[in-house]
């Protein structure tokens, strides 16, 4: 009885372990026949018992660990990045129709656009507009368009303002040579990026004539306003070459920087 319990007992684990490795055995698989002469020899096998820790499987990074991986860049500033980008095309198209004069009207309306529509710091604008010191800066108008960028073309004449930003004094002017010119002067105020403006007189100059000068007769000195029926600039860009502006009547004209006008018939 002895044996044949033994025996039973090597049955029964021989069929575990099989199970373990090719699954449940049936049958037909295994036989074990018990022996009244030898006891049945098996080889042991052992299975290492798998070791639990409490540490869990590290699925992400965890908080002040930093990833291989690159974060990637979050989108406001990747709009931004695009945004800059645009700008820097739309006037270097600017800049280049202001020299060559041969870029497409359609072309340089995009680029209007674009800077309108671009957030950019407004915060030395003046200075770079008019200058530090008198008489300021003085500026040749390029192209104007029409009310929402409709239509435009490049302006027919010469046409110079001059900005000076120390003495708030503005000065428009048009000249054809060698037939005279007609130039308008007045006050300016500044507000952000807003230039509001009043003439006060104009002057003509014909030929070899003696200039002749009109002042409008405004009495008062109050400080032009926005708010007022005067009429202002919404500055869009400035740097060193060109400028963009809005004028009250909705129309968008860009300007380049020039030498200010010295014939004898010149401010």
């Amino acid at each position: 009885m002895g044996m044949q319990a033994a025996s039973a007992a090597a049955a029964a684990s021989l069929s575990f372990i099989y199970s373990l490795k090719w699954g449940a055995p049936n049958s037909a698989q295994i036989f074990v026949t018990p022996s009244n002469k030898l006891p049945l020899k098996t080889n042991a096998t052992h299975f290492p018992c798998p070791k639990f820790t409490n540490n869990k499987v590290k699925t992400r990074a965890t908080l002040g660990e930093k990833d291989d991986i690159a974060p990637p860049t979050p989108l406001l500033v990747q709009e931004k990045e695009q945004s800059n980008r645009e700008v820097e095309e739309s006037v270097k198209i600017l800049k280049k129709a202001a020299k060559t004069r041969k870029v497409a009207a359609a072309e340089i309306l995009s680029a209007l656009s674009v800077i309108e529509k671009a957030k950019i710091d407004y915060s030395g604008f003046l200075e770079t507009l008019g200058g530090s010191e008198s008489p300021g800066r003085t500026w040749m108008l390029i192209f104007t368009a029409e009310k929402k960028l409709k239509s435009g073309r490049y302006f027919p004449v010469t046409a110079v303002q001059r900005f000076d930003a120390a003495a708030k004094r503005i000065e428009n002017g048009v000249y054809l040579s060698p037939i005279g010119c007609l130039t308008f002067e007045g006050r300016f105020s500044w507000k952000k990026r807003m230039l509001a403006f009043i003439f006060e007189r104009v002057r003509i100059k014909i030929g070899p004539l003696k200039p002749l000068e009109i002042f409008f007769g405004q009495k008062d000195n109050r400080e032009p306003s926005t708010v007022s029926k005067d009429p202002f600039f919404v500055w869009f860009y400035i740097d060193e070459e060109i400028a963009v502006a809005r004028g009250r009547a909705g129309g968008t004209a860009f300007w380049c920087r020039c030498r200010r006008v010295t014939t004898s018939y010149s401010l």
